[in-house]
């Protein structure tokens, strides 16, 4: 999972390397296909665009074309790449959900200060609406534009209607292109917003911006986390038993004791011998002397 908080540096990463690749595939070569799709009107020619360094190019309509042709591969591919890779996560965070039109028009009116702006999840309500709103204009764009492609190369004889309808198809999905494309530019320098910006070229937002607005997206991607790392759990440190040295010290000390009363009674037995030793021998010579009087 790209998205994490990092706490040490108050940031939180908000988009990973490649969704940020897959973002401006389809940003850049969807403005080429703007381009190259006005400069085959002919435009180019009609207002000098072709007088500016390195435009030249623009008002030959074969080269436009092959242009264009390039930019729609990578258009396509990113595109693709989009839908099946995100698909296969599971991320369903850009679908549409129940009340998303209610809790759009209380976000447009807390940006007019009508009220309290409620907490989000990590895209805004209005996001998701207008995330299937640009993915249905890309769809009609991509089909429209494979059937021209298709009647150009392949089939320059194709059902007259038919190449009609995916003519007015492709022209009228281009004008709500650029029409999504304005108001995607003009949500993002709205002043609630203007955090995002960062995010759009790094992948990275203020941790103080996301808690303030996405709280419940912070509380996900802490639980998410804990889940990961695991704190490790604290060693409980064995009691110390004061009563079996106690019990060793006494033992020892009553050891100690009765050597000592040994050693005593050792020393008065030694010393009671020489006293008895010498009691016996003043009966002797008590004995001696009686008799010598007699």
């Amino acid at each position: 999972m790209s998205e994490k908080i990092l706490s040490e540096k108050g940031l939180v990463v908000r988009h990973g390397v490649l969704e940020l690749m897959e973002h401006w595939s389809i940003a850049l070569s969807g403005l080429i296909l703007l381009l190259t799709g006005m400069f085959q009107m002919p435009m180019a020619s009609r207002y000098y665009i072709t007088s500016l360094p390195g435009l030249t190019w623009s008002g030959d309509y074969i080269v436009s074309l092959y242009v264009h042709y390039a930019a729609s591969v990578v258009f396509i591919a990113a595109s693709c790449f989009h839908l099946f890779y995100h698909g296969i996560q599971g991320e369903k965070g850009l679908i549409p959900q129940k009340g998303d039109v209610k809790a759009s028009i209380i976000v447009v009116k807390s940006f007019l200060g009508m009220g309290p702006e409620p907490p989000f999840h990590k895209y805004l309500p209005e996001q998701r609406l207008a995330y299937v709103g640009m993915a249905s204009v890309i769809i009609l764009l991509i089909i429209s534009g494979l059937i021209k492609v298709y009647k150009n190369v392949y089939a320059p004889d194709m059902n007259y209607t038919v190449v009609l309808w995916a003519t007015w198809m492709h022209n009228i999905s281009f004008i709500l292109f650029i029409l999504a494309f304005l108001g995607h530019m003009g949500a993002i320098l709205l002043k609630p917003n203007r955090p995002m910006v960062r995010g759009i070229f790094t992948g990275r937002v203020r941790l103080d911006y996301a808690l303030h607005r996405h709280p419940l997206w912070i509380k996900d991607l802490e639980r998410m986390q804990k889940k990961e790392n695991p704190e490790p759990k604290k060693e409980t440190e064995q009691p110390v038993s004061v009563e079996a040295p106690a019990e060793k010290e006494v033992a020892e000390s009553g050891g100690a004791a009765c050597g000592a009363s040994g050693v005593a009674e050792s020393k008065v037995e030694s010393g009671a011998a020489p006293v008895a030793e010498k009691a016996e021998t003043a009966t002797a010579a008590s004995d001696d002397s009686t008799v010598k009087n007699l």
